[in-house]
């Protein structure tokens, strides 16, 4: 049975979801998902697990997240980036290169940050973005996330200087929304922002160096072997066959050492779990190998 992951790098107006069907088609099973939605209007990295590698999928979440992006000063949106309604425009002409380098070193590091109000995060059972959509006013909690790295690249001035579009990479952790950078980028600034352009450069490893269309895919459809994908992801662990066996029946080893969860191959190279120290002994989470060695 066909497993592993497949780096797509998703097009401009799919939805995650979108992708997952059409990865379906192409690997004949219903068993895939993906770690990590992206927005219709974005476009990049999508890491999708077939059959036993969606198993990974939730360790690639919450990993580091790197994207390009393009946001505009001088206008708000209803969602934060170009596919929602302009619900403000202030003339952005008198601010500088220097003052948007600043406002962005001050959005770095752990902050709290509200989420866009037409996020998926559920408000009372509902998406926060039906309710809006419904016509609702929501105003969601603000959350602790880091932003590693908000780098302006370059800063053009459009409409005669009315609105700025400013190129930037931002590197950040899991639950990030760089919509939400892009507003408060331009609130901090006094002239209000979105985003008109994202892409999704990396996930954890993963990056668009690897990634594939959904028509390279269709003409040939290859996965990332479970065990090349899991020596990506996390810390190794090289097992004796010993070891290897007795984690193949679920059984604790002798401890690693590494506080993170690790991957433990056996001597053959096949990815036989993942384990976690717990206490005098290394706890397997999850068993890929099948009693006695591996699948």
């Amino acid at each position: 049975m066909l497993s592993g992951l497949v780096i797509v790098d998703k097009p401009q107006g799919w939805t995650s979801h979108d992708v997952v069907g059409r990865v379906r088609r192409l690997a004949g099973t219903r068993k895939v998902g993906h770690a990590g939605t992206l927005d219709p209007m974005a476009t990049g990295v999508l890491v999708v697990g077939i059959n036993r590698a969606t198993r990974l999928l939730s360790y690639i979440v919450g990993t580091t997240k790197t994207y390009t992006a393009t946001i505009r000063l001088g206008q708000s949106t209803v969602t934060d980036d170009a596919e929602g309604e302009i619900v403000s425009e202030t003339i952005a002409a008198a601010v500088t290169e220097e003052q948007i380098r600043a406002g962005a070193e001050r959005l770095m590091g752990e902050i709290l940050q509200v989420p866009s109000s037409v996020s998926a995060i559920k408000v009372g059972g509902e998406r926060s973005y039906a309710r809006v959509r419904a016509g609702e006013s929501v105003t969601l909690e603000p959350r602790p996330v880091t932003v590693h790295a908000f780098d302006v690249h370059d800063v053009r001035r459009e409409r005669g200087g009315r609105v700025l579009d400013v190129d930037v990479t931002v590197r950040c952790s899991s639950g990030t929304y760089v919509r939400a950078l892009a507003r408060d980028l331009g609130t901090d600034l006094g002239v209000g922002g979105h985003l008109t352009v994202l892409r999704r450069t990396e996930v954890g490893p993963y990056d668009l160096a690897e990634a594939r269309t959904l028509e390279e895919l269709a003409e040939d459809f290859e996965v990332l072997p479970i065990a090349q994908a899991a020596r990506a992801l996390l810390p190794v662990r090289e097992l004796t066959a010993d070891e290897a066996v007795e984690l193949s029946f679920g059984r604790k080893i002798a401890p690693s050492g590494n506080v993170a969860v690790t991957a433990a191959f056996a001597p053959d190279g096949s990815l036989i779990a993942l384990l976690r120290d717990s206490g005098s002994a290394a706890k397997p989470e999850l068993v890929f190998a099948a009693h006695g060695g591996a699948e």
